[in-house]
């Protein structure tokens, strides 16, 4: 509502004062943060962040991808934690992609767009949707920002071949968590609400090992079961003159055991060789996990920034 009130303060100048006074008040608009969940989680995610960034002015949207957040699939045997039946439930997720989710963030951005700037940023998994989006509609876009973020590569075009990296080789991959055959069911099935003590430890040593238990726990309680393998196999590759175009911004974790902080710095170098006049901002977080830091505010403090 603050947004289309500013703009029908911009038509009111435009009428009664001129152009020149109506430029301003748009200028005046305030800026949309668009937030893109990582994989098996939600628009929740971001709620410590979206909360600071909206009490310093801003406009902000957490995105839930297509069946994640308040649309979550929760499988029938996962409620009553039967492991066996879990293995087989069919899964809705199966046949959603990064075509899926790119429709999802593109559909925000461009209501977004219409009110004012819009910082595009995306967590893990979600780094792949804003390089979509950032090639497919740049004139949209006032910043893009990429927290511990798949960025493909035209030599890693896809998040599976981002995974597979030799500079990935100390990330932990939780092959030993995952609940049935994931090319049978089409995702990736986790359990979030095991009781397993290895199962446990792998977790939390993966997403924020340096978190206490308690907070663990509270990150358990927002992690989805299931995330659709095609999502990590799509395409994902931004081009110079679209996507390379648009001011972009790494936050880098340097102690991040999922996409490990060697990945994250050779996509921060393929991409500035593909722009060598564009290149990446960098914002190094030195003892950060996966999740970031538990004290969110250094990471609020980056985004902030974005919006000038």
């Amino acid at each position: 509502m603050r947004g289309l009130g500013l703009a029908a303060g911009g038509a009111a100048l435009a009428a009664g004062l001129g152009a020149p006074e109506a430029r301003a008040e748009t200028r005046r608009r305030p800026t949309t943060y668009v937030l893109v969940h990582g994989t098996h989680s939600a628009g929740a995610f971001w709620l410590p962040i979206a909360r600071e960034l909206s009490l310093r002015g801003h406009q902000v949207v957490a995105i839930d991808q297509p069946m994640h957040g308040a649309e979550a699939f929760v499988p029938e045997s996962y409620q009553r934690q039967d492991l066996a039946a879990l293995a087989t439930e069919p899964s809705p997720l199966a046949g959603l992609g990064l075509d899926d989710y790119e429709r999802r963030v593109t559909g925000v951005v461009r209501r977004a767009a219409a009110l004012g700037p819009v910082v595009l940023v995306g967590h893990s998994l979600g780094g792949a949707s804003v390089s979509r989006v950032g090639d497919a509609v740049p004139h949209l876009l006032h910043h893009i920002c990429y927290m511990a973020a798949f960025c493909p590569s035209r030599s890693m075009p896809s998040p599976d071949d981002c995974t597979a990296a030799p500079e990935n080789k100390e990330a932990l991959i939780p092959y030993d968590q995952i609940i049935g055959d994931s090319e049978r069911l089409g995702v990736m099935r986790l359990n979030p609400r095991t009781g397993d003590a290895k199962d446990l430890a792998a977790l939390k040593a993966m997403m924020c090992a340096d978190y206490p238990d308690d907070a663990f726990r509270r990150v358990l309680g927002m992690v989805q079961t299931d995330e659709p393998t095609r999502a990590y196999a799509g395409r994902a590759v931004g081009r110079a003159e679209t996507w390379g175009r648009l001011p972009r911004t790494y936050l880098r974790f340097g102690d991040d055991r999922t996409i490990a902080t060697a990945l994250q710095d050779r996509m921060i170098a393929e991409a500035d060789e593909l722009t060598p006049r564009n290149r990446f901002r960098v914002h190094d977080f030195p003892g950060a996990s996966h999740l970031g830091p538990l004290d969110p505010a250094p990471v609020i403090d980056a985004l902030a920034t974005l919006a000038r």
